[in-house]
């Protein structure tokens, strides 16, 4: 008999809501068959079952959290017949609970069950709580604001309770709560009562922000970054995309500059392997990549997202294009899925979309490098005769692993990317 447990499947995730089952008890299954479909606070996964034989048993409802290492499934031999839990006795549980209460020693415990005092309220019974359709997400923030996730409406699929919904149930979407009273209130109770208004408040994080907290760190503390920053003259870029927007839609293309810069990436990558690879710290080896998966990060309500274009190398301006769009989209509406998320070997992240110049990207560990992009802005620049002219400037940082590559290195490959963004038709001809 092997009992499946919740695995841990990268990225970070420690937990998962089950939204829907693919086997019932006593169903024979193959190696490989899908048992339960999961949504994790990155992804959605459909869980494969890792051994032929019978399902005896299934251990939570749709809608259910379960955490890594948490028995999900017990699958039996073929044949096997499925068993049933058997139902504790009511007594039981209440003196089980009551003797883990105590902090020191044993409280003594009793079998009876008291009346319910009926001095308050109208004695009305208490109806029990119903299995809520929700996110982790969203599961977490009711905890955070004191929200009953069971009276919430859901608006999400299939009736999911979202952020949203919480933040609506809350009283916090369209300003905050009739009841609420004004700061200035607050501060003259809390002066008129003696009491020291708090001076600071604690937010927890939720998983993807503890996931996210996870990687930075672990990037930080292996990954000695240095980083090379320079600017590009992207003037016919940007006048050939204005002139080829048009003609992209009608192709059903939406085309951003992210296209272009990851065709350059890519060509760049090409030429200087060594950031499209990663480190070995114990064998003190260089793994270089064959594949050339780019990570696009996305800037998301719950949190930043990577997902992955994979073989990059061989796709055009224009499924490029189609791409970044898909994921991008797939990655704010939490539908990305495990394999879209995994696998980068070099990631670009464009801070410029949420309107800063330029910054100091963080690699995605185990990758060598990271390519940052900031706001397009026109500049006043002296050209070769000495003339004051305007151009589009993009001011581009490359983050890379100084262990095994250094400043030459980081250089050339700036300056190919250079060549490349500041000549379009060379990613054309490509």
């Amino acid at each position: 008999m092997l009992e499946f447990r919740f695995p841990d499947i990268g990225e970070g995730i420690a937990e998962g809501v089950i939204l829907k089952w693919f086997v019932d008890v006593g169903q024979k299954v193959k190696e490989g068959d899908s048992l339960f479909l999961v949504e994790t606070d990155k992804v959605n996964a459909e869980i494969p079952s890792p051994a032929a034989g019978t399902v005896l048993s299934r251990h939570g409802a749709v809608g259910d959290t379960i955490n890594v290492g948490d028995v999900v499934v017990t699958i039996g031999e073929n044949g096997a017949v499925p068993k049933t839990k058997p139902e504790p006795e009511p007594a039981q549980m209440e003196a089980v609970e009551e003797e883990n209460a105590g902090v020191v020693g044993m409280l003594e415990t009793s079998s009876v069950v008291l009346a319910t005092s009926r001095e308050a309220g109208s004695g009305a019974p208490v109806p029990a709580r119903q299995k809520v359709l929700a996110t982790p997400v969203a599961r977490h923030l009711a905890r955070e604001l004191g929200v009953d996730i069971t009276q919430v409406q859901g608006t999400g699929p299939a009736g999911r309770v979202m952020k949203e919904d919480i933040h609506k149930a809350a009283g916090l979407l369209g300003g905050k709560r009739e009841d609420d009273p004004s700061p200035a209130a607050v501060s003259s109770s809390a002066a008129s009562n003696g009491a020291v208004p708090a001076l600071e408040e604690r937010v927890p994080l939720t998983q993807l922000g503890k996931a996210a907290a996870r990687t930075m760190s672990l990037s930080k503390q292996e990954i000695p970054h240095a980083a090379v920053m320079d600017e590009f003259d992207v003037t016919e870029l940007v006048r050939f995309r204005s002139e080829a927007k048009e003609l992209a839609e009608g192709q059903g293309a939406k085309l951003t500059y992210m296209a272009f810069i990851i065709k350059a990436a890519v060509l760049a990558l090409q030429e200087f392997p060594v950031f499209n690879a990663g480190f070995d710290a114990f064998a003190q080896e260089i793994v270089v990549k064959k594949q050339y998966n780019i990570g696009i990060a996305v800037d998301t309500a719950d949190g930043l997202l990577v997902p992955v274009i994979k073989n990059a190398d061989g796709l055009g301006i224009l499924p490029l294009a189609r791409q970044v769009a898909v994921l991008a989209e797939k990655a704010k509406a939490r539908t990305l899925t495990l394999d879209e998320i995994q696998g980068g070997t070099f990631t670009l992240t464009n801070y410029g979309a949420v309107g800063a110049l330029s910054g100091l990207p963080v690699i995605k560990h185990p990758e060598a490098a990271i390519l940052g992009i900031g706001t397009i802005t026109k500049k006043p620049v002296v050209s070769e005769d000495d003339a004051i002219v305007i151009r589009h400037m993009l001011p581009v940082t490359l983050a890379f692993d100084h262990r095994f590559i250094d400043g030459g290195s980081a250089g050339r490959f700036m300056q190919r990317l250079k060549g490349l963004l500041q000549e379009p038709r060379l990613l054309l001809l490509s």
